[in-house]
């Protein structure tokens, strides 16, 4: 707890010094918001299903078994009443007094713009946007979640979700956005994340400023040198910065 502590007060300093701070995140900034994670022990990995949830939010499972897809998807995905944590406040308050330049984020749900952060990267796209695959036109998150089925467009297209599935590459101007602002960056905070999902994880190698920290629930995979760790949930630790 003494160790916590302190690694506290040393990102709270890392903080205060700040001018470009810019934060990486993943699943375990919105897991205290009730959305499930992945590879955790009560992650989606598991629990059991006919197909395990990598090969369900796949880009051939989609177009083969659209059906089974959207069933796993409006269950596990669509967490529309979701609501933004502390770690998403902190993040929007301290963007808000520049000491925050970017938020760089894995998640699709959302909660970031919804606790007031404006300079938001989603890497893996949002479940708040919906595209029909024929004609482009836009369908809102309520939408799919009160269809059934397969949600269709009015010209008969298959709508589908504007996430990055697996087999999919990212969007080319939102990573290029990414290591731009990872590069100008003084301070990276890495929060949330195991650092097991690439390409994503690759993006904090363009960093080259002199403070690293990475808030976490366990040693993330990644090894990485001269790092300020803190194991600890994300939320609870940011929920004590103060700058």
């Amino acid at each position: 707890m003494e160790d916590l502590e302190k690694n506290i007060e040393k990102l709270q300093e890392l903080l205060r010094k700040a001018k470009r701070a810019v934060f990486f995140g993943g699943a375990g900034v919105s897991t205290e918001s009730g959305i499930p994670d992945f590879r955790s022990q009560d992650g989606l990995y598991h629990q059991k299903y006919k197909f395990p949830p990598e090969t369900i939010l796949s880009h051939t499972f989609f177009m083969r078994h659209t059906d089974e897809f959207y069933e796993f998807y409006r269950e596990k995905m669509l967490c529309l009443d979701a609501l933004p944590n502390a770690a998403h406040k902190r993040l929007a308050q301290w963007e808000k007094e520049g000491k925050i330049a970017a938020v760089i984020t894995q998640n699709i749900d959302g909660l970031h713009q919804k606790a007031g952060s404006q300079n938001v990267l989603e890497l893996h796209g949002s479940i708040w946007r919906n595209r029909c695959m024929r004609c482009g036109k836009q369908y809102s998150a309520e939408s799919i979640a009160e269809s059934s089925g397969v949600p269709h467009c009015s010209c008969g297209g298959i709508i589908k979700p504007d996430v990055v599935l697996y087999e999919e590459p990212l969007d080319d101007a939102v990573v290029e956005r990414s290591i731009r602002a990872i590069r100008e960056a003084d301070l990276l905070i890495v929060g949330g994340t195991s650092l097991n999902v690439y390409p994503a994880a690759s993006l904090i190698d363009f960093f080259h400023g002199d403070n690293t920290v990475v808030i976490n629930r366990g040693t993330p995979a990644k090894e990485m040198g001269g790092v300020l760790f803190i194991d600890g949930k994300i939320g609870e630790v940011f929920s004590r910065v103060h700058i």
